[in-house]
């Protein structure tokens, strides 16, 4: 299987870019990993080249019939800004692809996923390898690109369509083009680095957005590195989440195996 490695948004440390490499050579080695040069770009300031060499980068790997699936190198912030330089240039190599990645590339895997285009899935990217046991975080994700090995989903999945989002990108889609119809899909969402507050008014962004009308419930997976509030927030995530799900008029589902963890889980888009 031929995986291609793209940075759409920041650049990844080369160590652990290596440091994945031997991993897969080690553990998959019926993979071939193909690592893009633009990953490594820094001279598009914060992001890993300009828009247009992402873009590019992307289209390039998407578009090769002879690459399997596209692998992200990691988040950050920029992949929106791609959107409109790649979608309309897709073509039928790009369909039938797996992309899977979380965090900011929830922007790309939403819009193709609204577009119809390959399998997009929320799991682990390359650099996960990089945490504690990131070994196991990363081989979930191979595991499903390899042989559609279902020991890497997230746990609670039980066979309906579903979508995970972080809950940031979710807030931004709202509204444009690039969110897909998600009626009947149970939707997860995780959050890092926002204090309570914020999270509650995304919350309250996604209880009454009429985009979202018609979904199955919510489950909420890791909210990580919470910023303080100032004074104390008072109430809990569960808390909010039922209050939210509440005014949405959709049942709160509980938690998920997915966020920016270790445990961090794969979610196809979709039915799996």
């Amino acid at each position: 299987m031929k995986i291609g490695v793209v940075a759409p948004a920041n650049p990844i440390d080369p160590a652990v870019v290596a440091k994945g490499q031997a991993f897969v050579a080690l553990a998959f080695p019926e993979v071939d990993l193909v690592i893009h040069p633009q990953v490594y770009r820094t001279d598009g300031g914060h992001f890993a080249g300009p828009d247009d060499v992402r873009a590019a980068a992307f289209l390039e790997v998407a578009n090769d019939p002879t690459f399997d699936a596209i692998w992200f190198a990691r988040g950050g912030y920029g992949s929106n800004r791609l959107l409109t330089r790649i979608l309309p240039h897709l073509n039928d190599a790009a369909r039938v692809k797996s992309y899977v990645g979380y965090s900011d590339m929830t922007f790309l895997l939403s819009a193709l996923y609204a577009a119809r285009i390959g399998q997009p899935a929320s799991g682990p990217m390359l650099a996960d390898i990089g945490r504690k046991d990131g070994d196991q975080t990363v081989t979930r994700t191979l595991q499903w690109l390899t042989k559609r090995d279902t020991r890497g989903l997230e746990p609670g999945l039980a066979g309906q369509p579903s979508a995970a989002f972080n809950l940031s990108i979710l807030h931004a889609l709202i509204g444009t083009p690039y969110l897909p119809d998600l009626a009947d899909h149970v939707l997860i969402i995780e959050e890092v680095s926002e204090p309570l507050y914020a999270i509650d008014r995304m919350l309250f962004h996604m209880a009454h957005a009429t985009q979202l009308k018609g979904i199955a419930g919510v489950r909420l997976g890791y909210v990580t590195a919470i910023k303080p509030n100032e004074p104390g927030w008072q109430g809990s995530l569960e808390d909010m989440m039922r209050r939210w799900c509440g005014e949405m008029g959709v049942p709160y589902l509980g938690r998920a195996e997915v966020g920016h963890v270790q445990q961090n889980h794969v979610v196809p888009f979709g039915w799996h």
